[in-house]
């Protein structure tokens, strides 16, 4: 496949992003079409291989995480500062699962993959030549997508002060939101629980704000 079809695809795929209520049926049509087998798509293409906690994800591999969460986001892309790159951000925000997916002590783990993730996410727009704030915003959602979780439980992985550095806290906990969402069967129970810790981040981040004067 020459660059031309490449970029045509590319082309394609931020047409649907933008405009469609499911655009996970145009990215699965372009994955059994085999139109995703060659670099860069193959990022995304090889999320089908790996495999998640079926605890935290009934829904299966990342691929099929990533449509779930994909078309979640497309319901709310409107409610975002700037919906192509919240869109994209979406697309490509598990990419590194890939990398850093391991078995341990039995269980499947992912460690790091939202760094990771970042650096690979980098690497898949600039072989389009996008602008370079474009990359750096999107770079920026997935590098701090898991923050929502980290953040909320107190984990040692938060660092808000660094997050609000780089991208508004209330485009993480969009994406969040919609990553938390696209996990198997949707409940109203499970959509007030992430409503609330949604609720719980934004507090935490606007203390943060509060007491280092970042206009944010």
């Amino acid at each position: 496949m020459g660059v031309k079809k490449l970029i045509d695809i590319y082309k394609k795929i931020d047409e649907h992003l933008m405009n469609d209520h499911r655009p996970s049926e145009f990215l699965n049509r372009l994955l059994y079409e085999n139109s995703l087998d060659q670099y860069p798509f193959s990022m995304l293409s090889s999320l089908v291989k790996v495999e998640q906690s079926p605890v935290h994800h009934p829904e299966g591999n990342v691929w099929n995480h990533t449509m779930l969460v994909l078309d979640i986001a497309a319901q709310r892309k409107k409610l975002s500062r700037d919906s192509r790159v919240f869109m994209w951000s979406a697309l490509l925000h598990d990419l590194g699962k890939a990398p850093a997916t391991k078995i341990r002590k039995g269980k499947i783990t992912a460690y790091d993959h939202d760094k990771m993730g970042a650096e690979l996410a980098r690497r898949f727009l600039n072989e389009f030549n996008e602008d370079s704030d474009f990359i750096s915003k999107v770079t920026a959602m997935v590098r701090w997508h898991m923050q929502i979780l980290f953040v909320v439980k107190d984990l040692p992985f938060a660092n808000i002060k660094e997050m609000l550095e780089q991208v508004p806290p209330e485009e993480i906990a969009l994406l969040g939101y919609c990553d938390r969402m696209g996990r198997g069967e949707l409940t109203e129970e499970k959509e007030r629980a992430e409503e609330e810790n949604i609720r719980i981040f934004i507090e935490k981040c606007r203390q943060v704000l509060d007491n280092t004067g970042n206009p944010r």
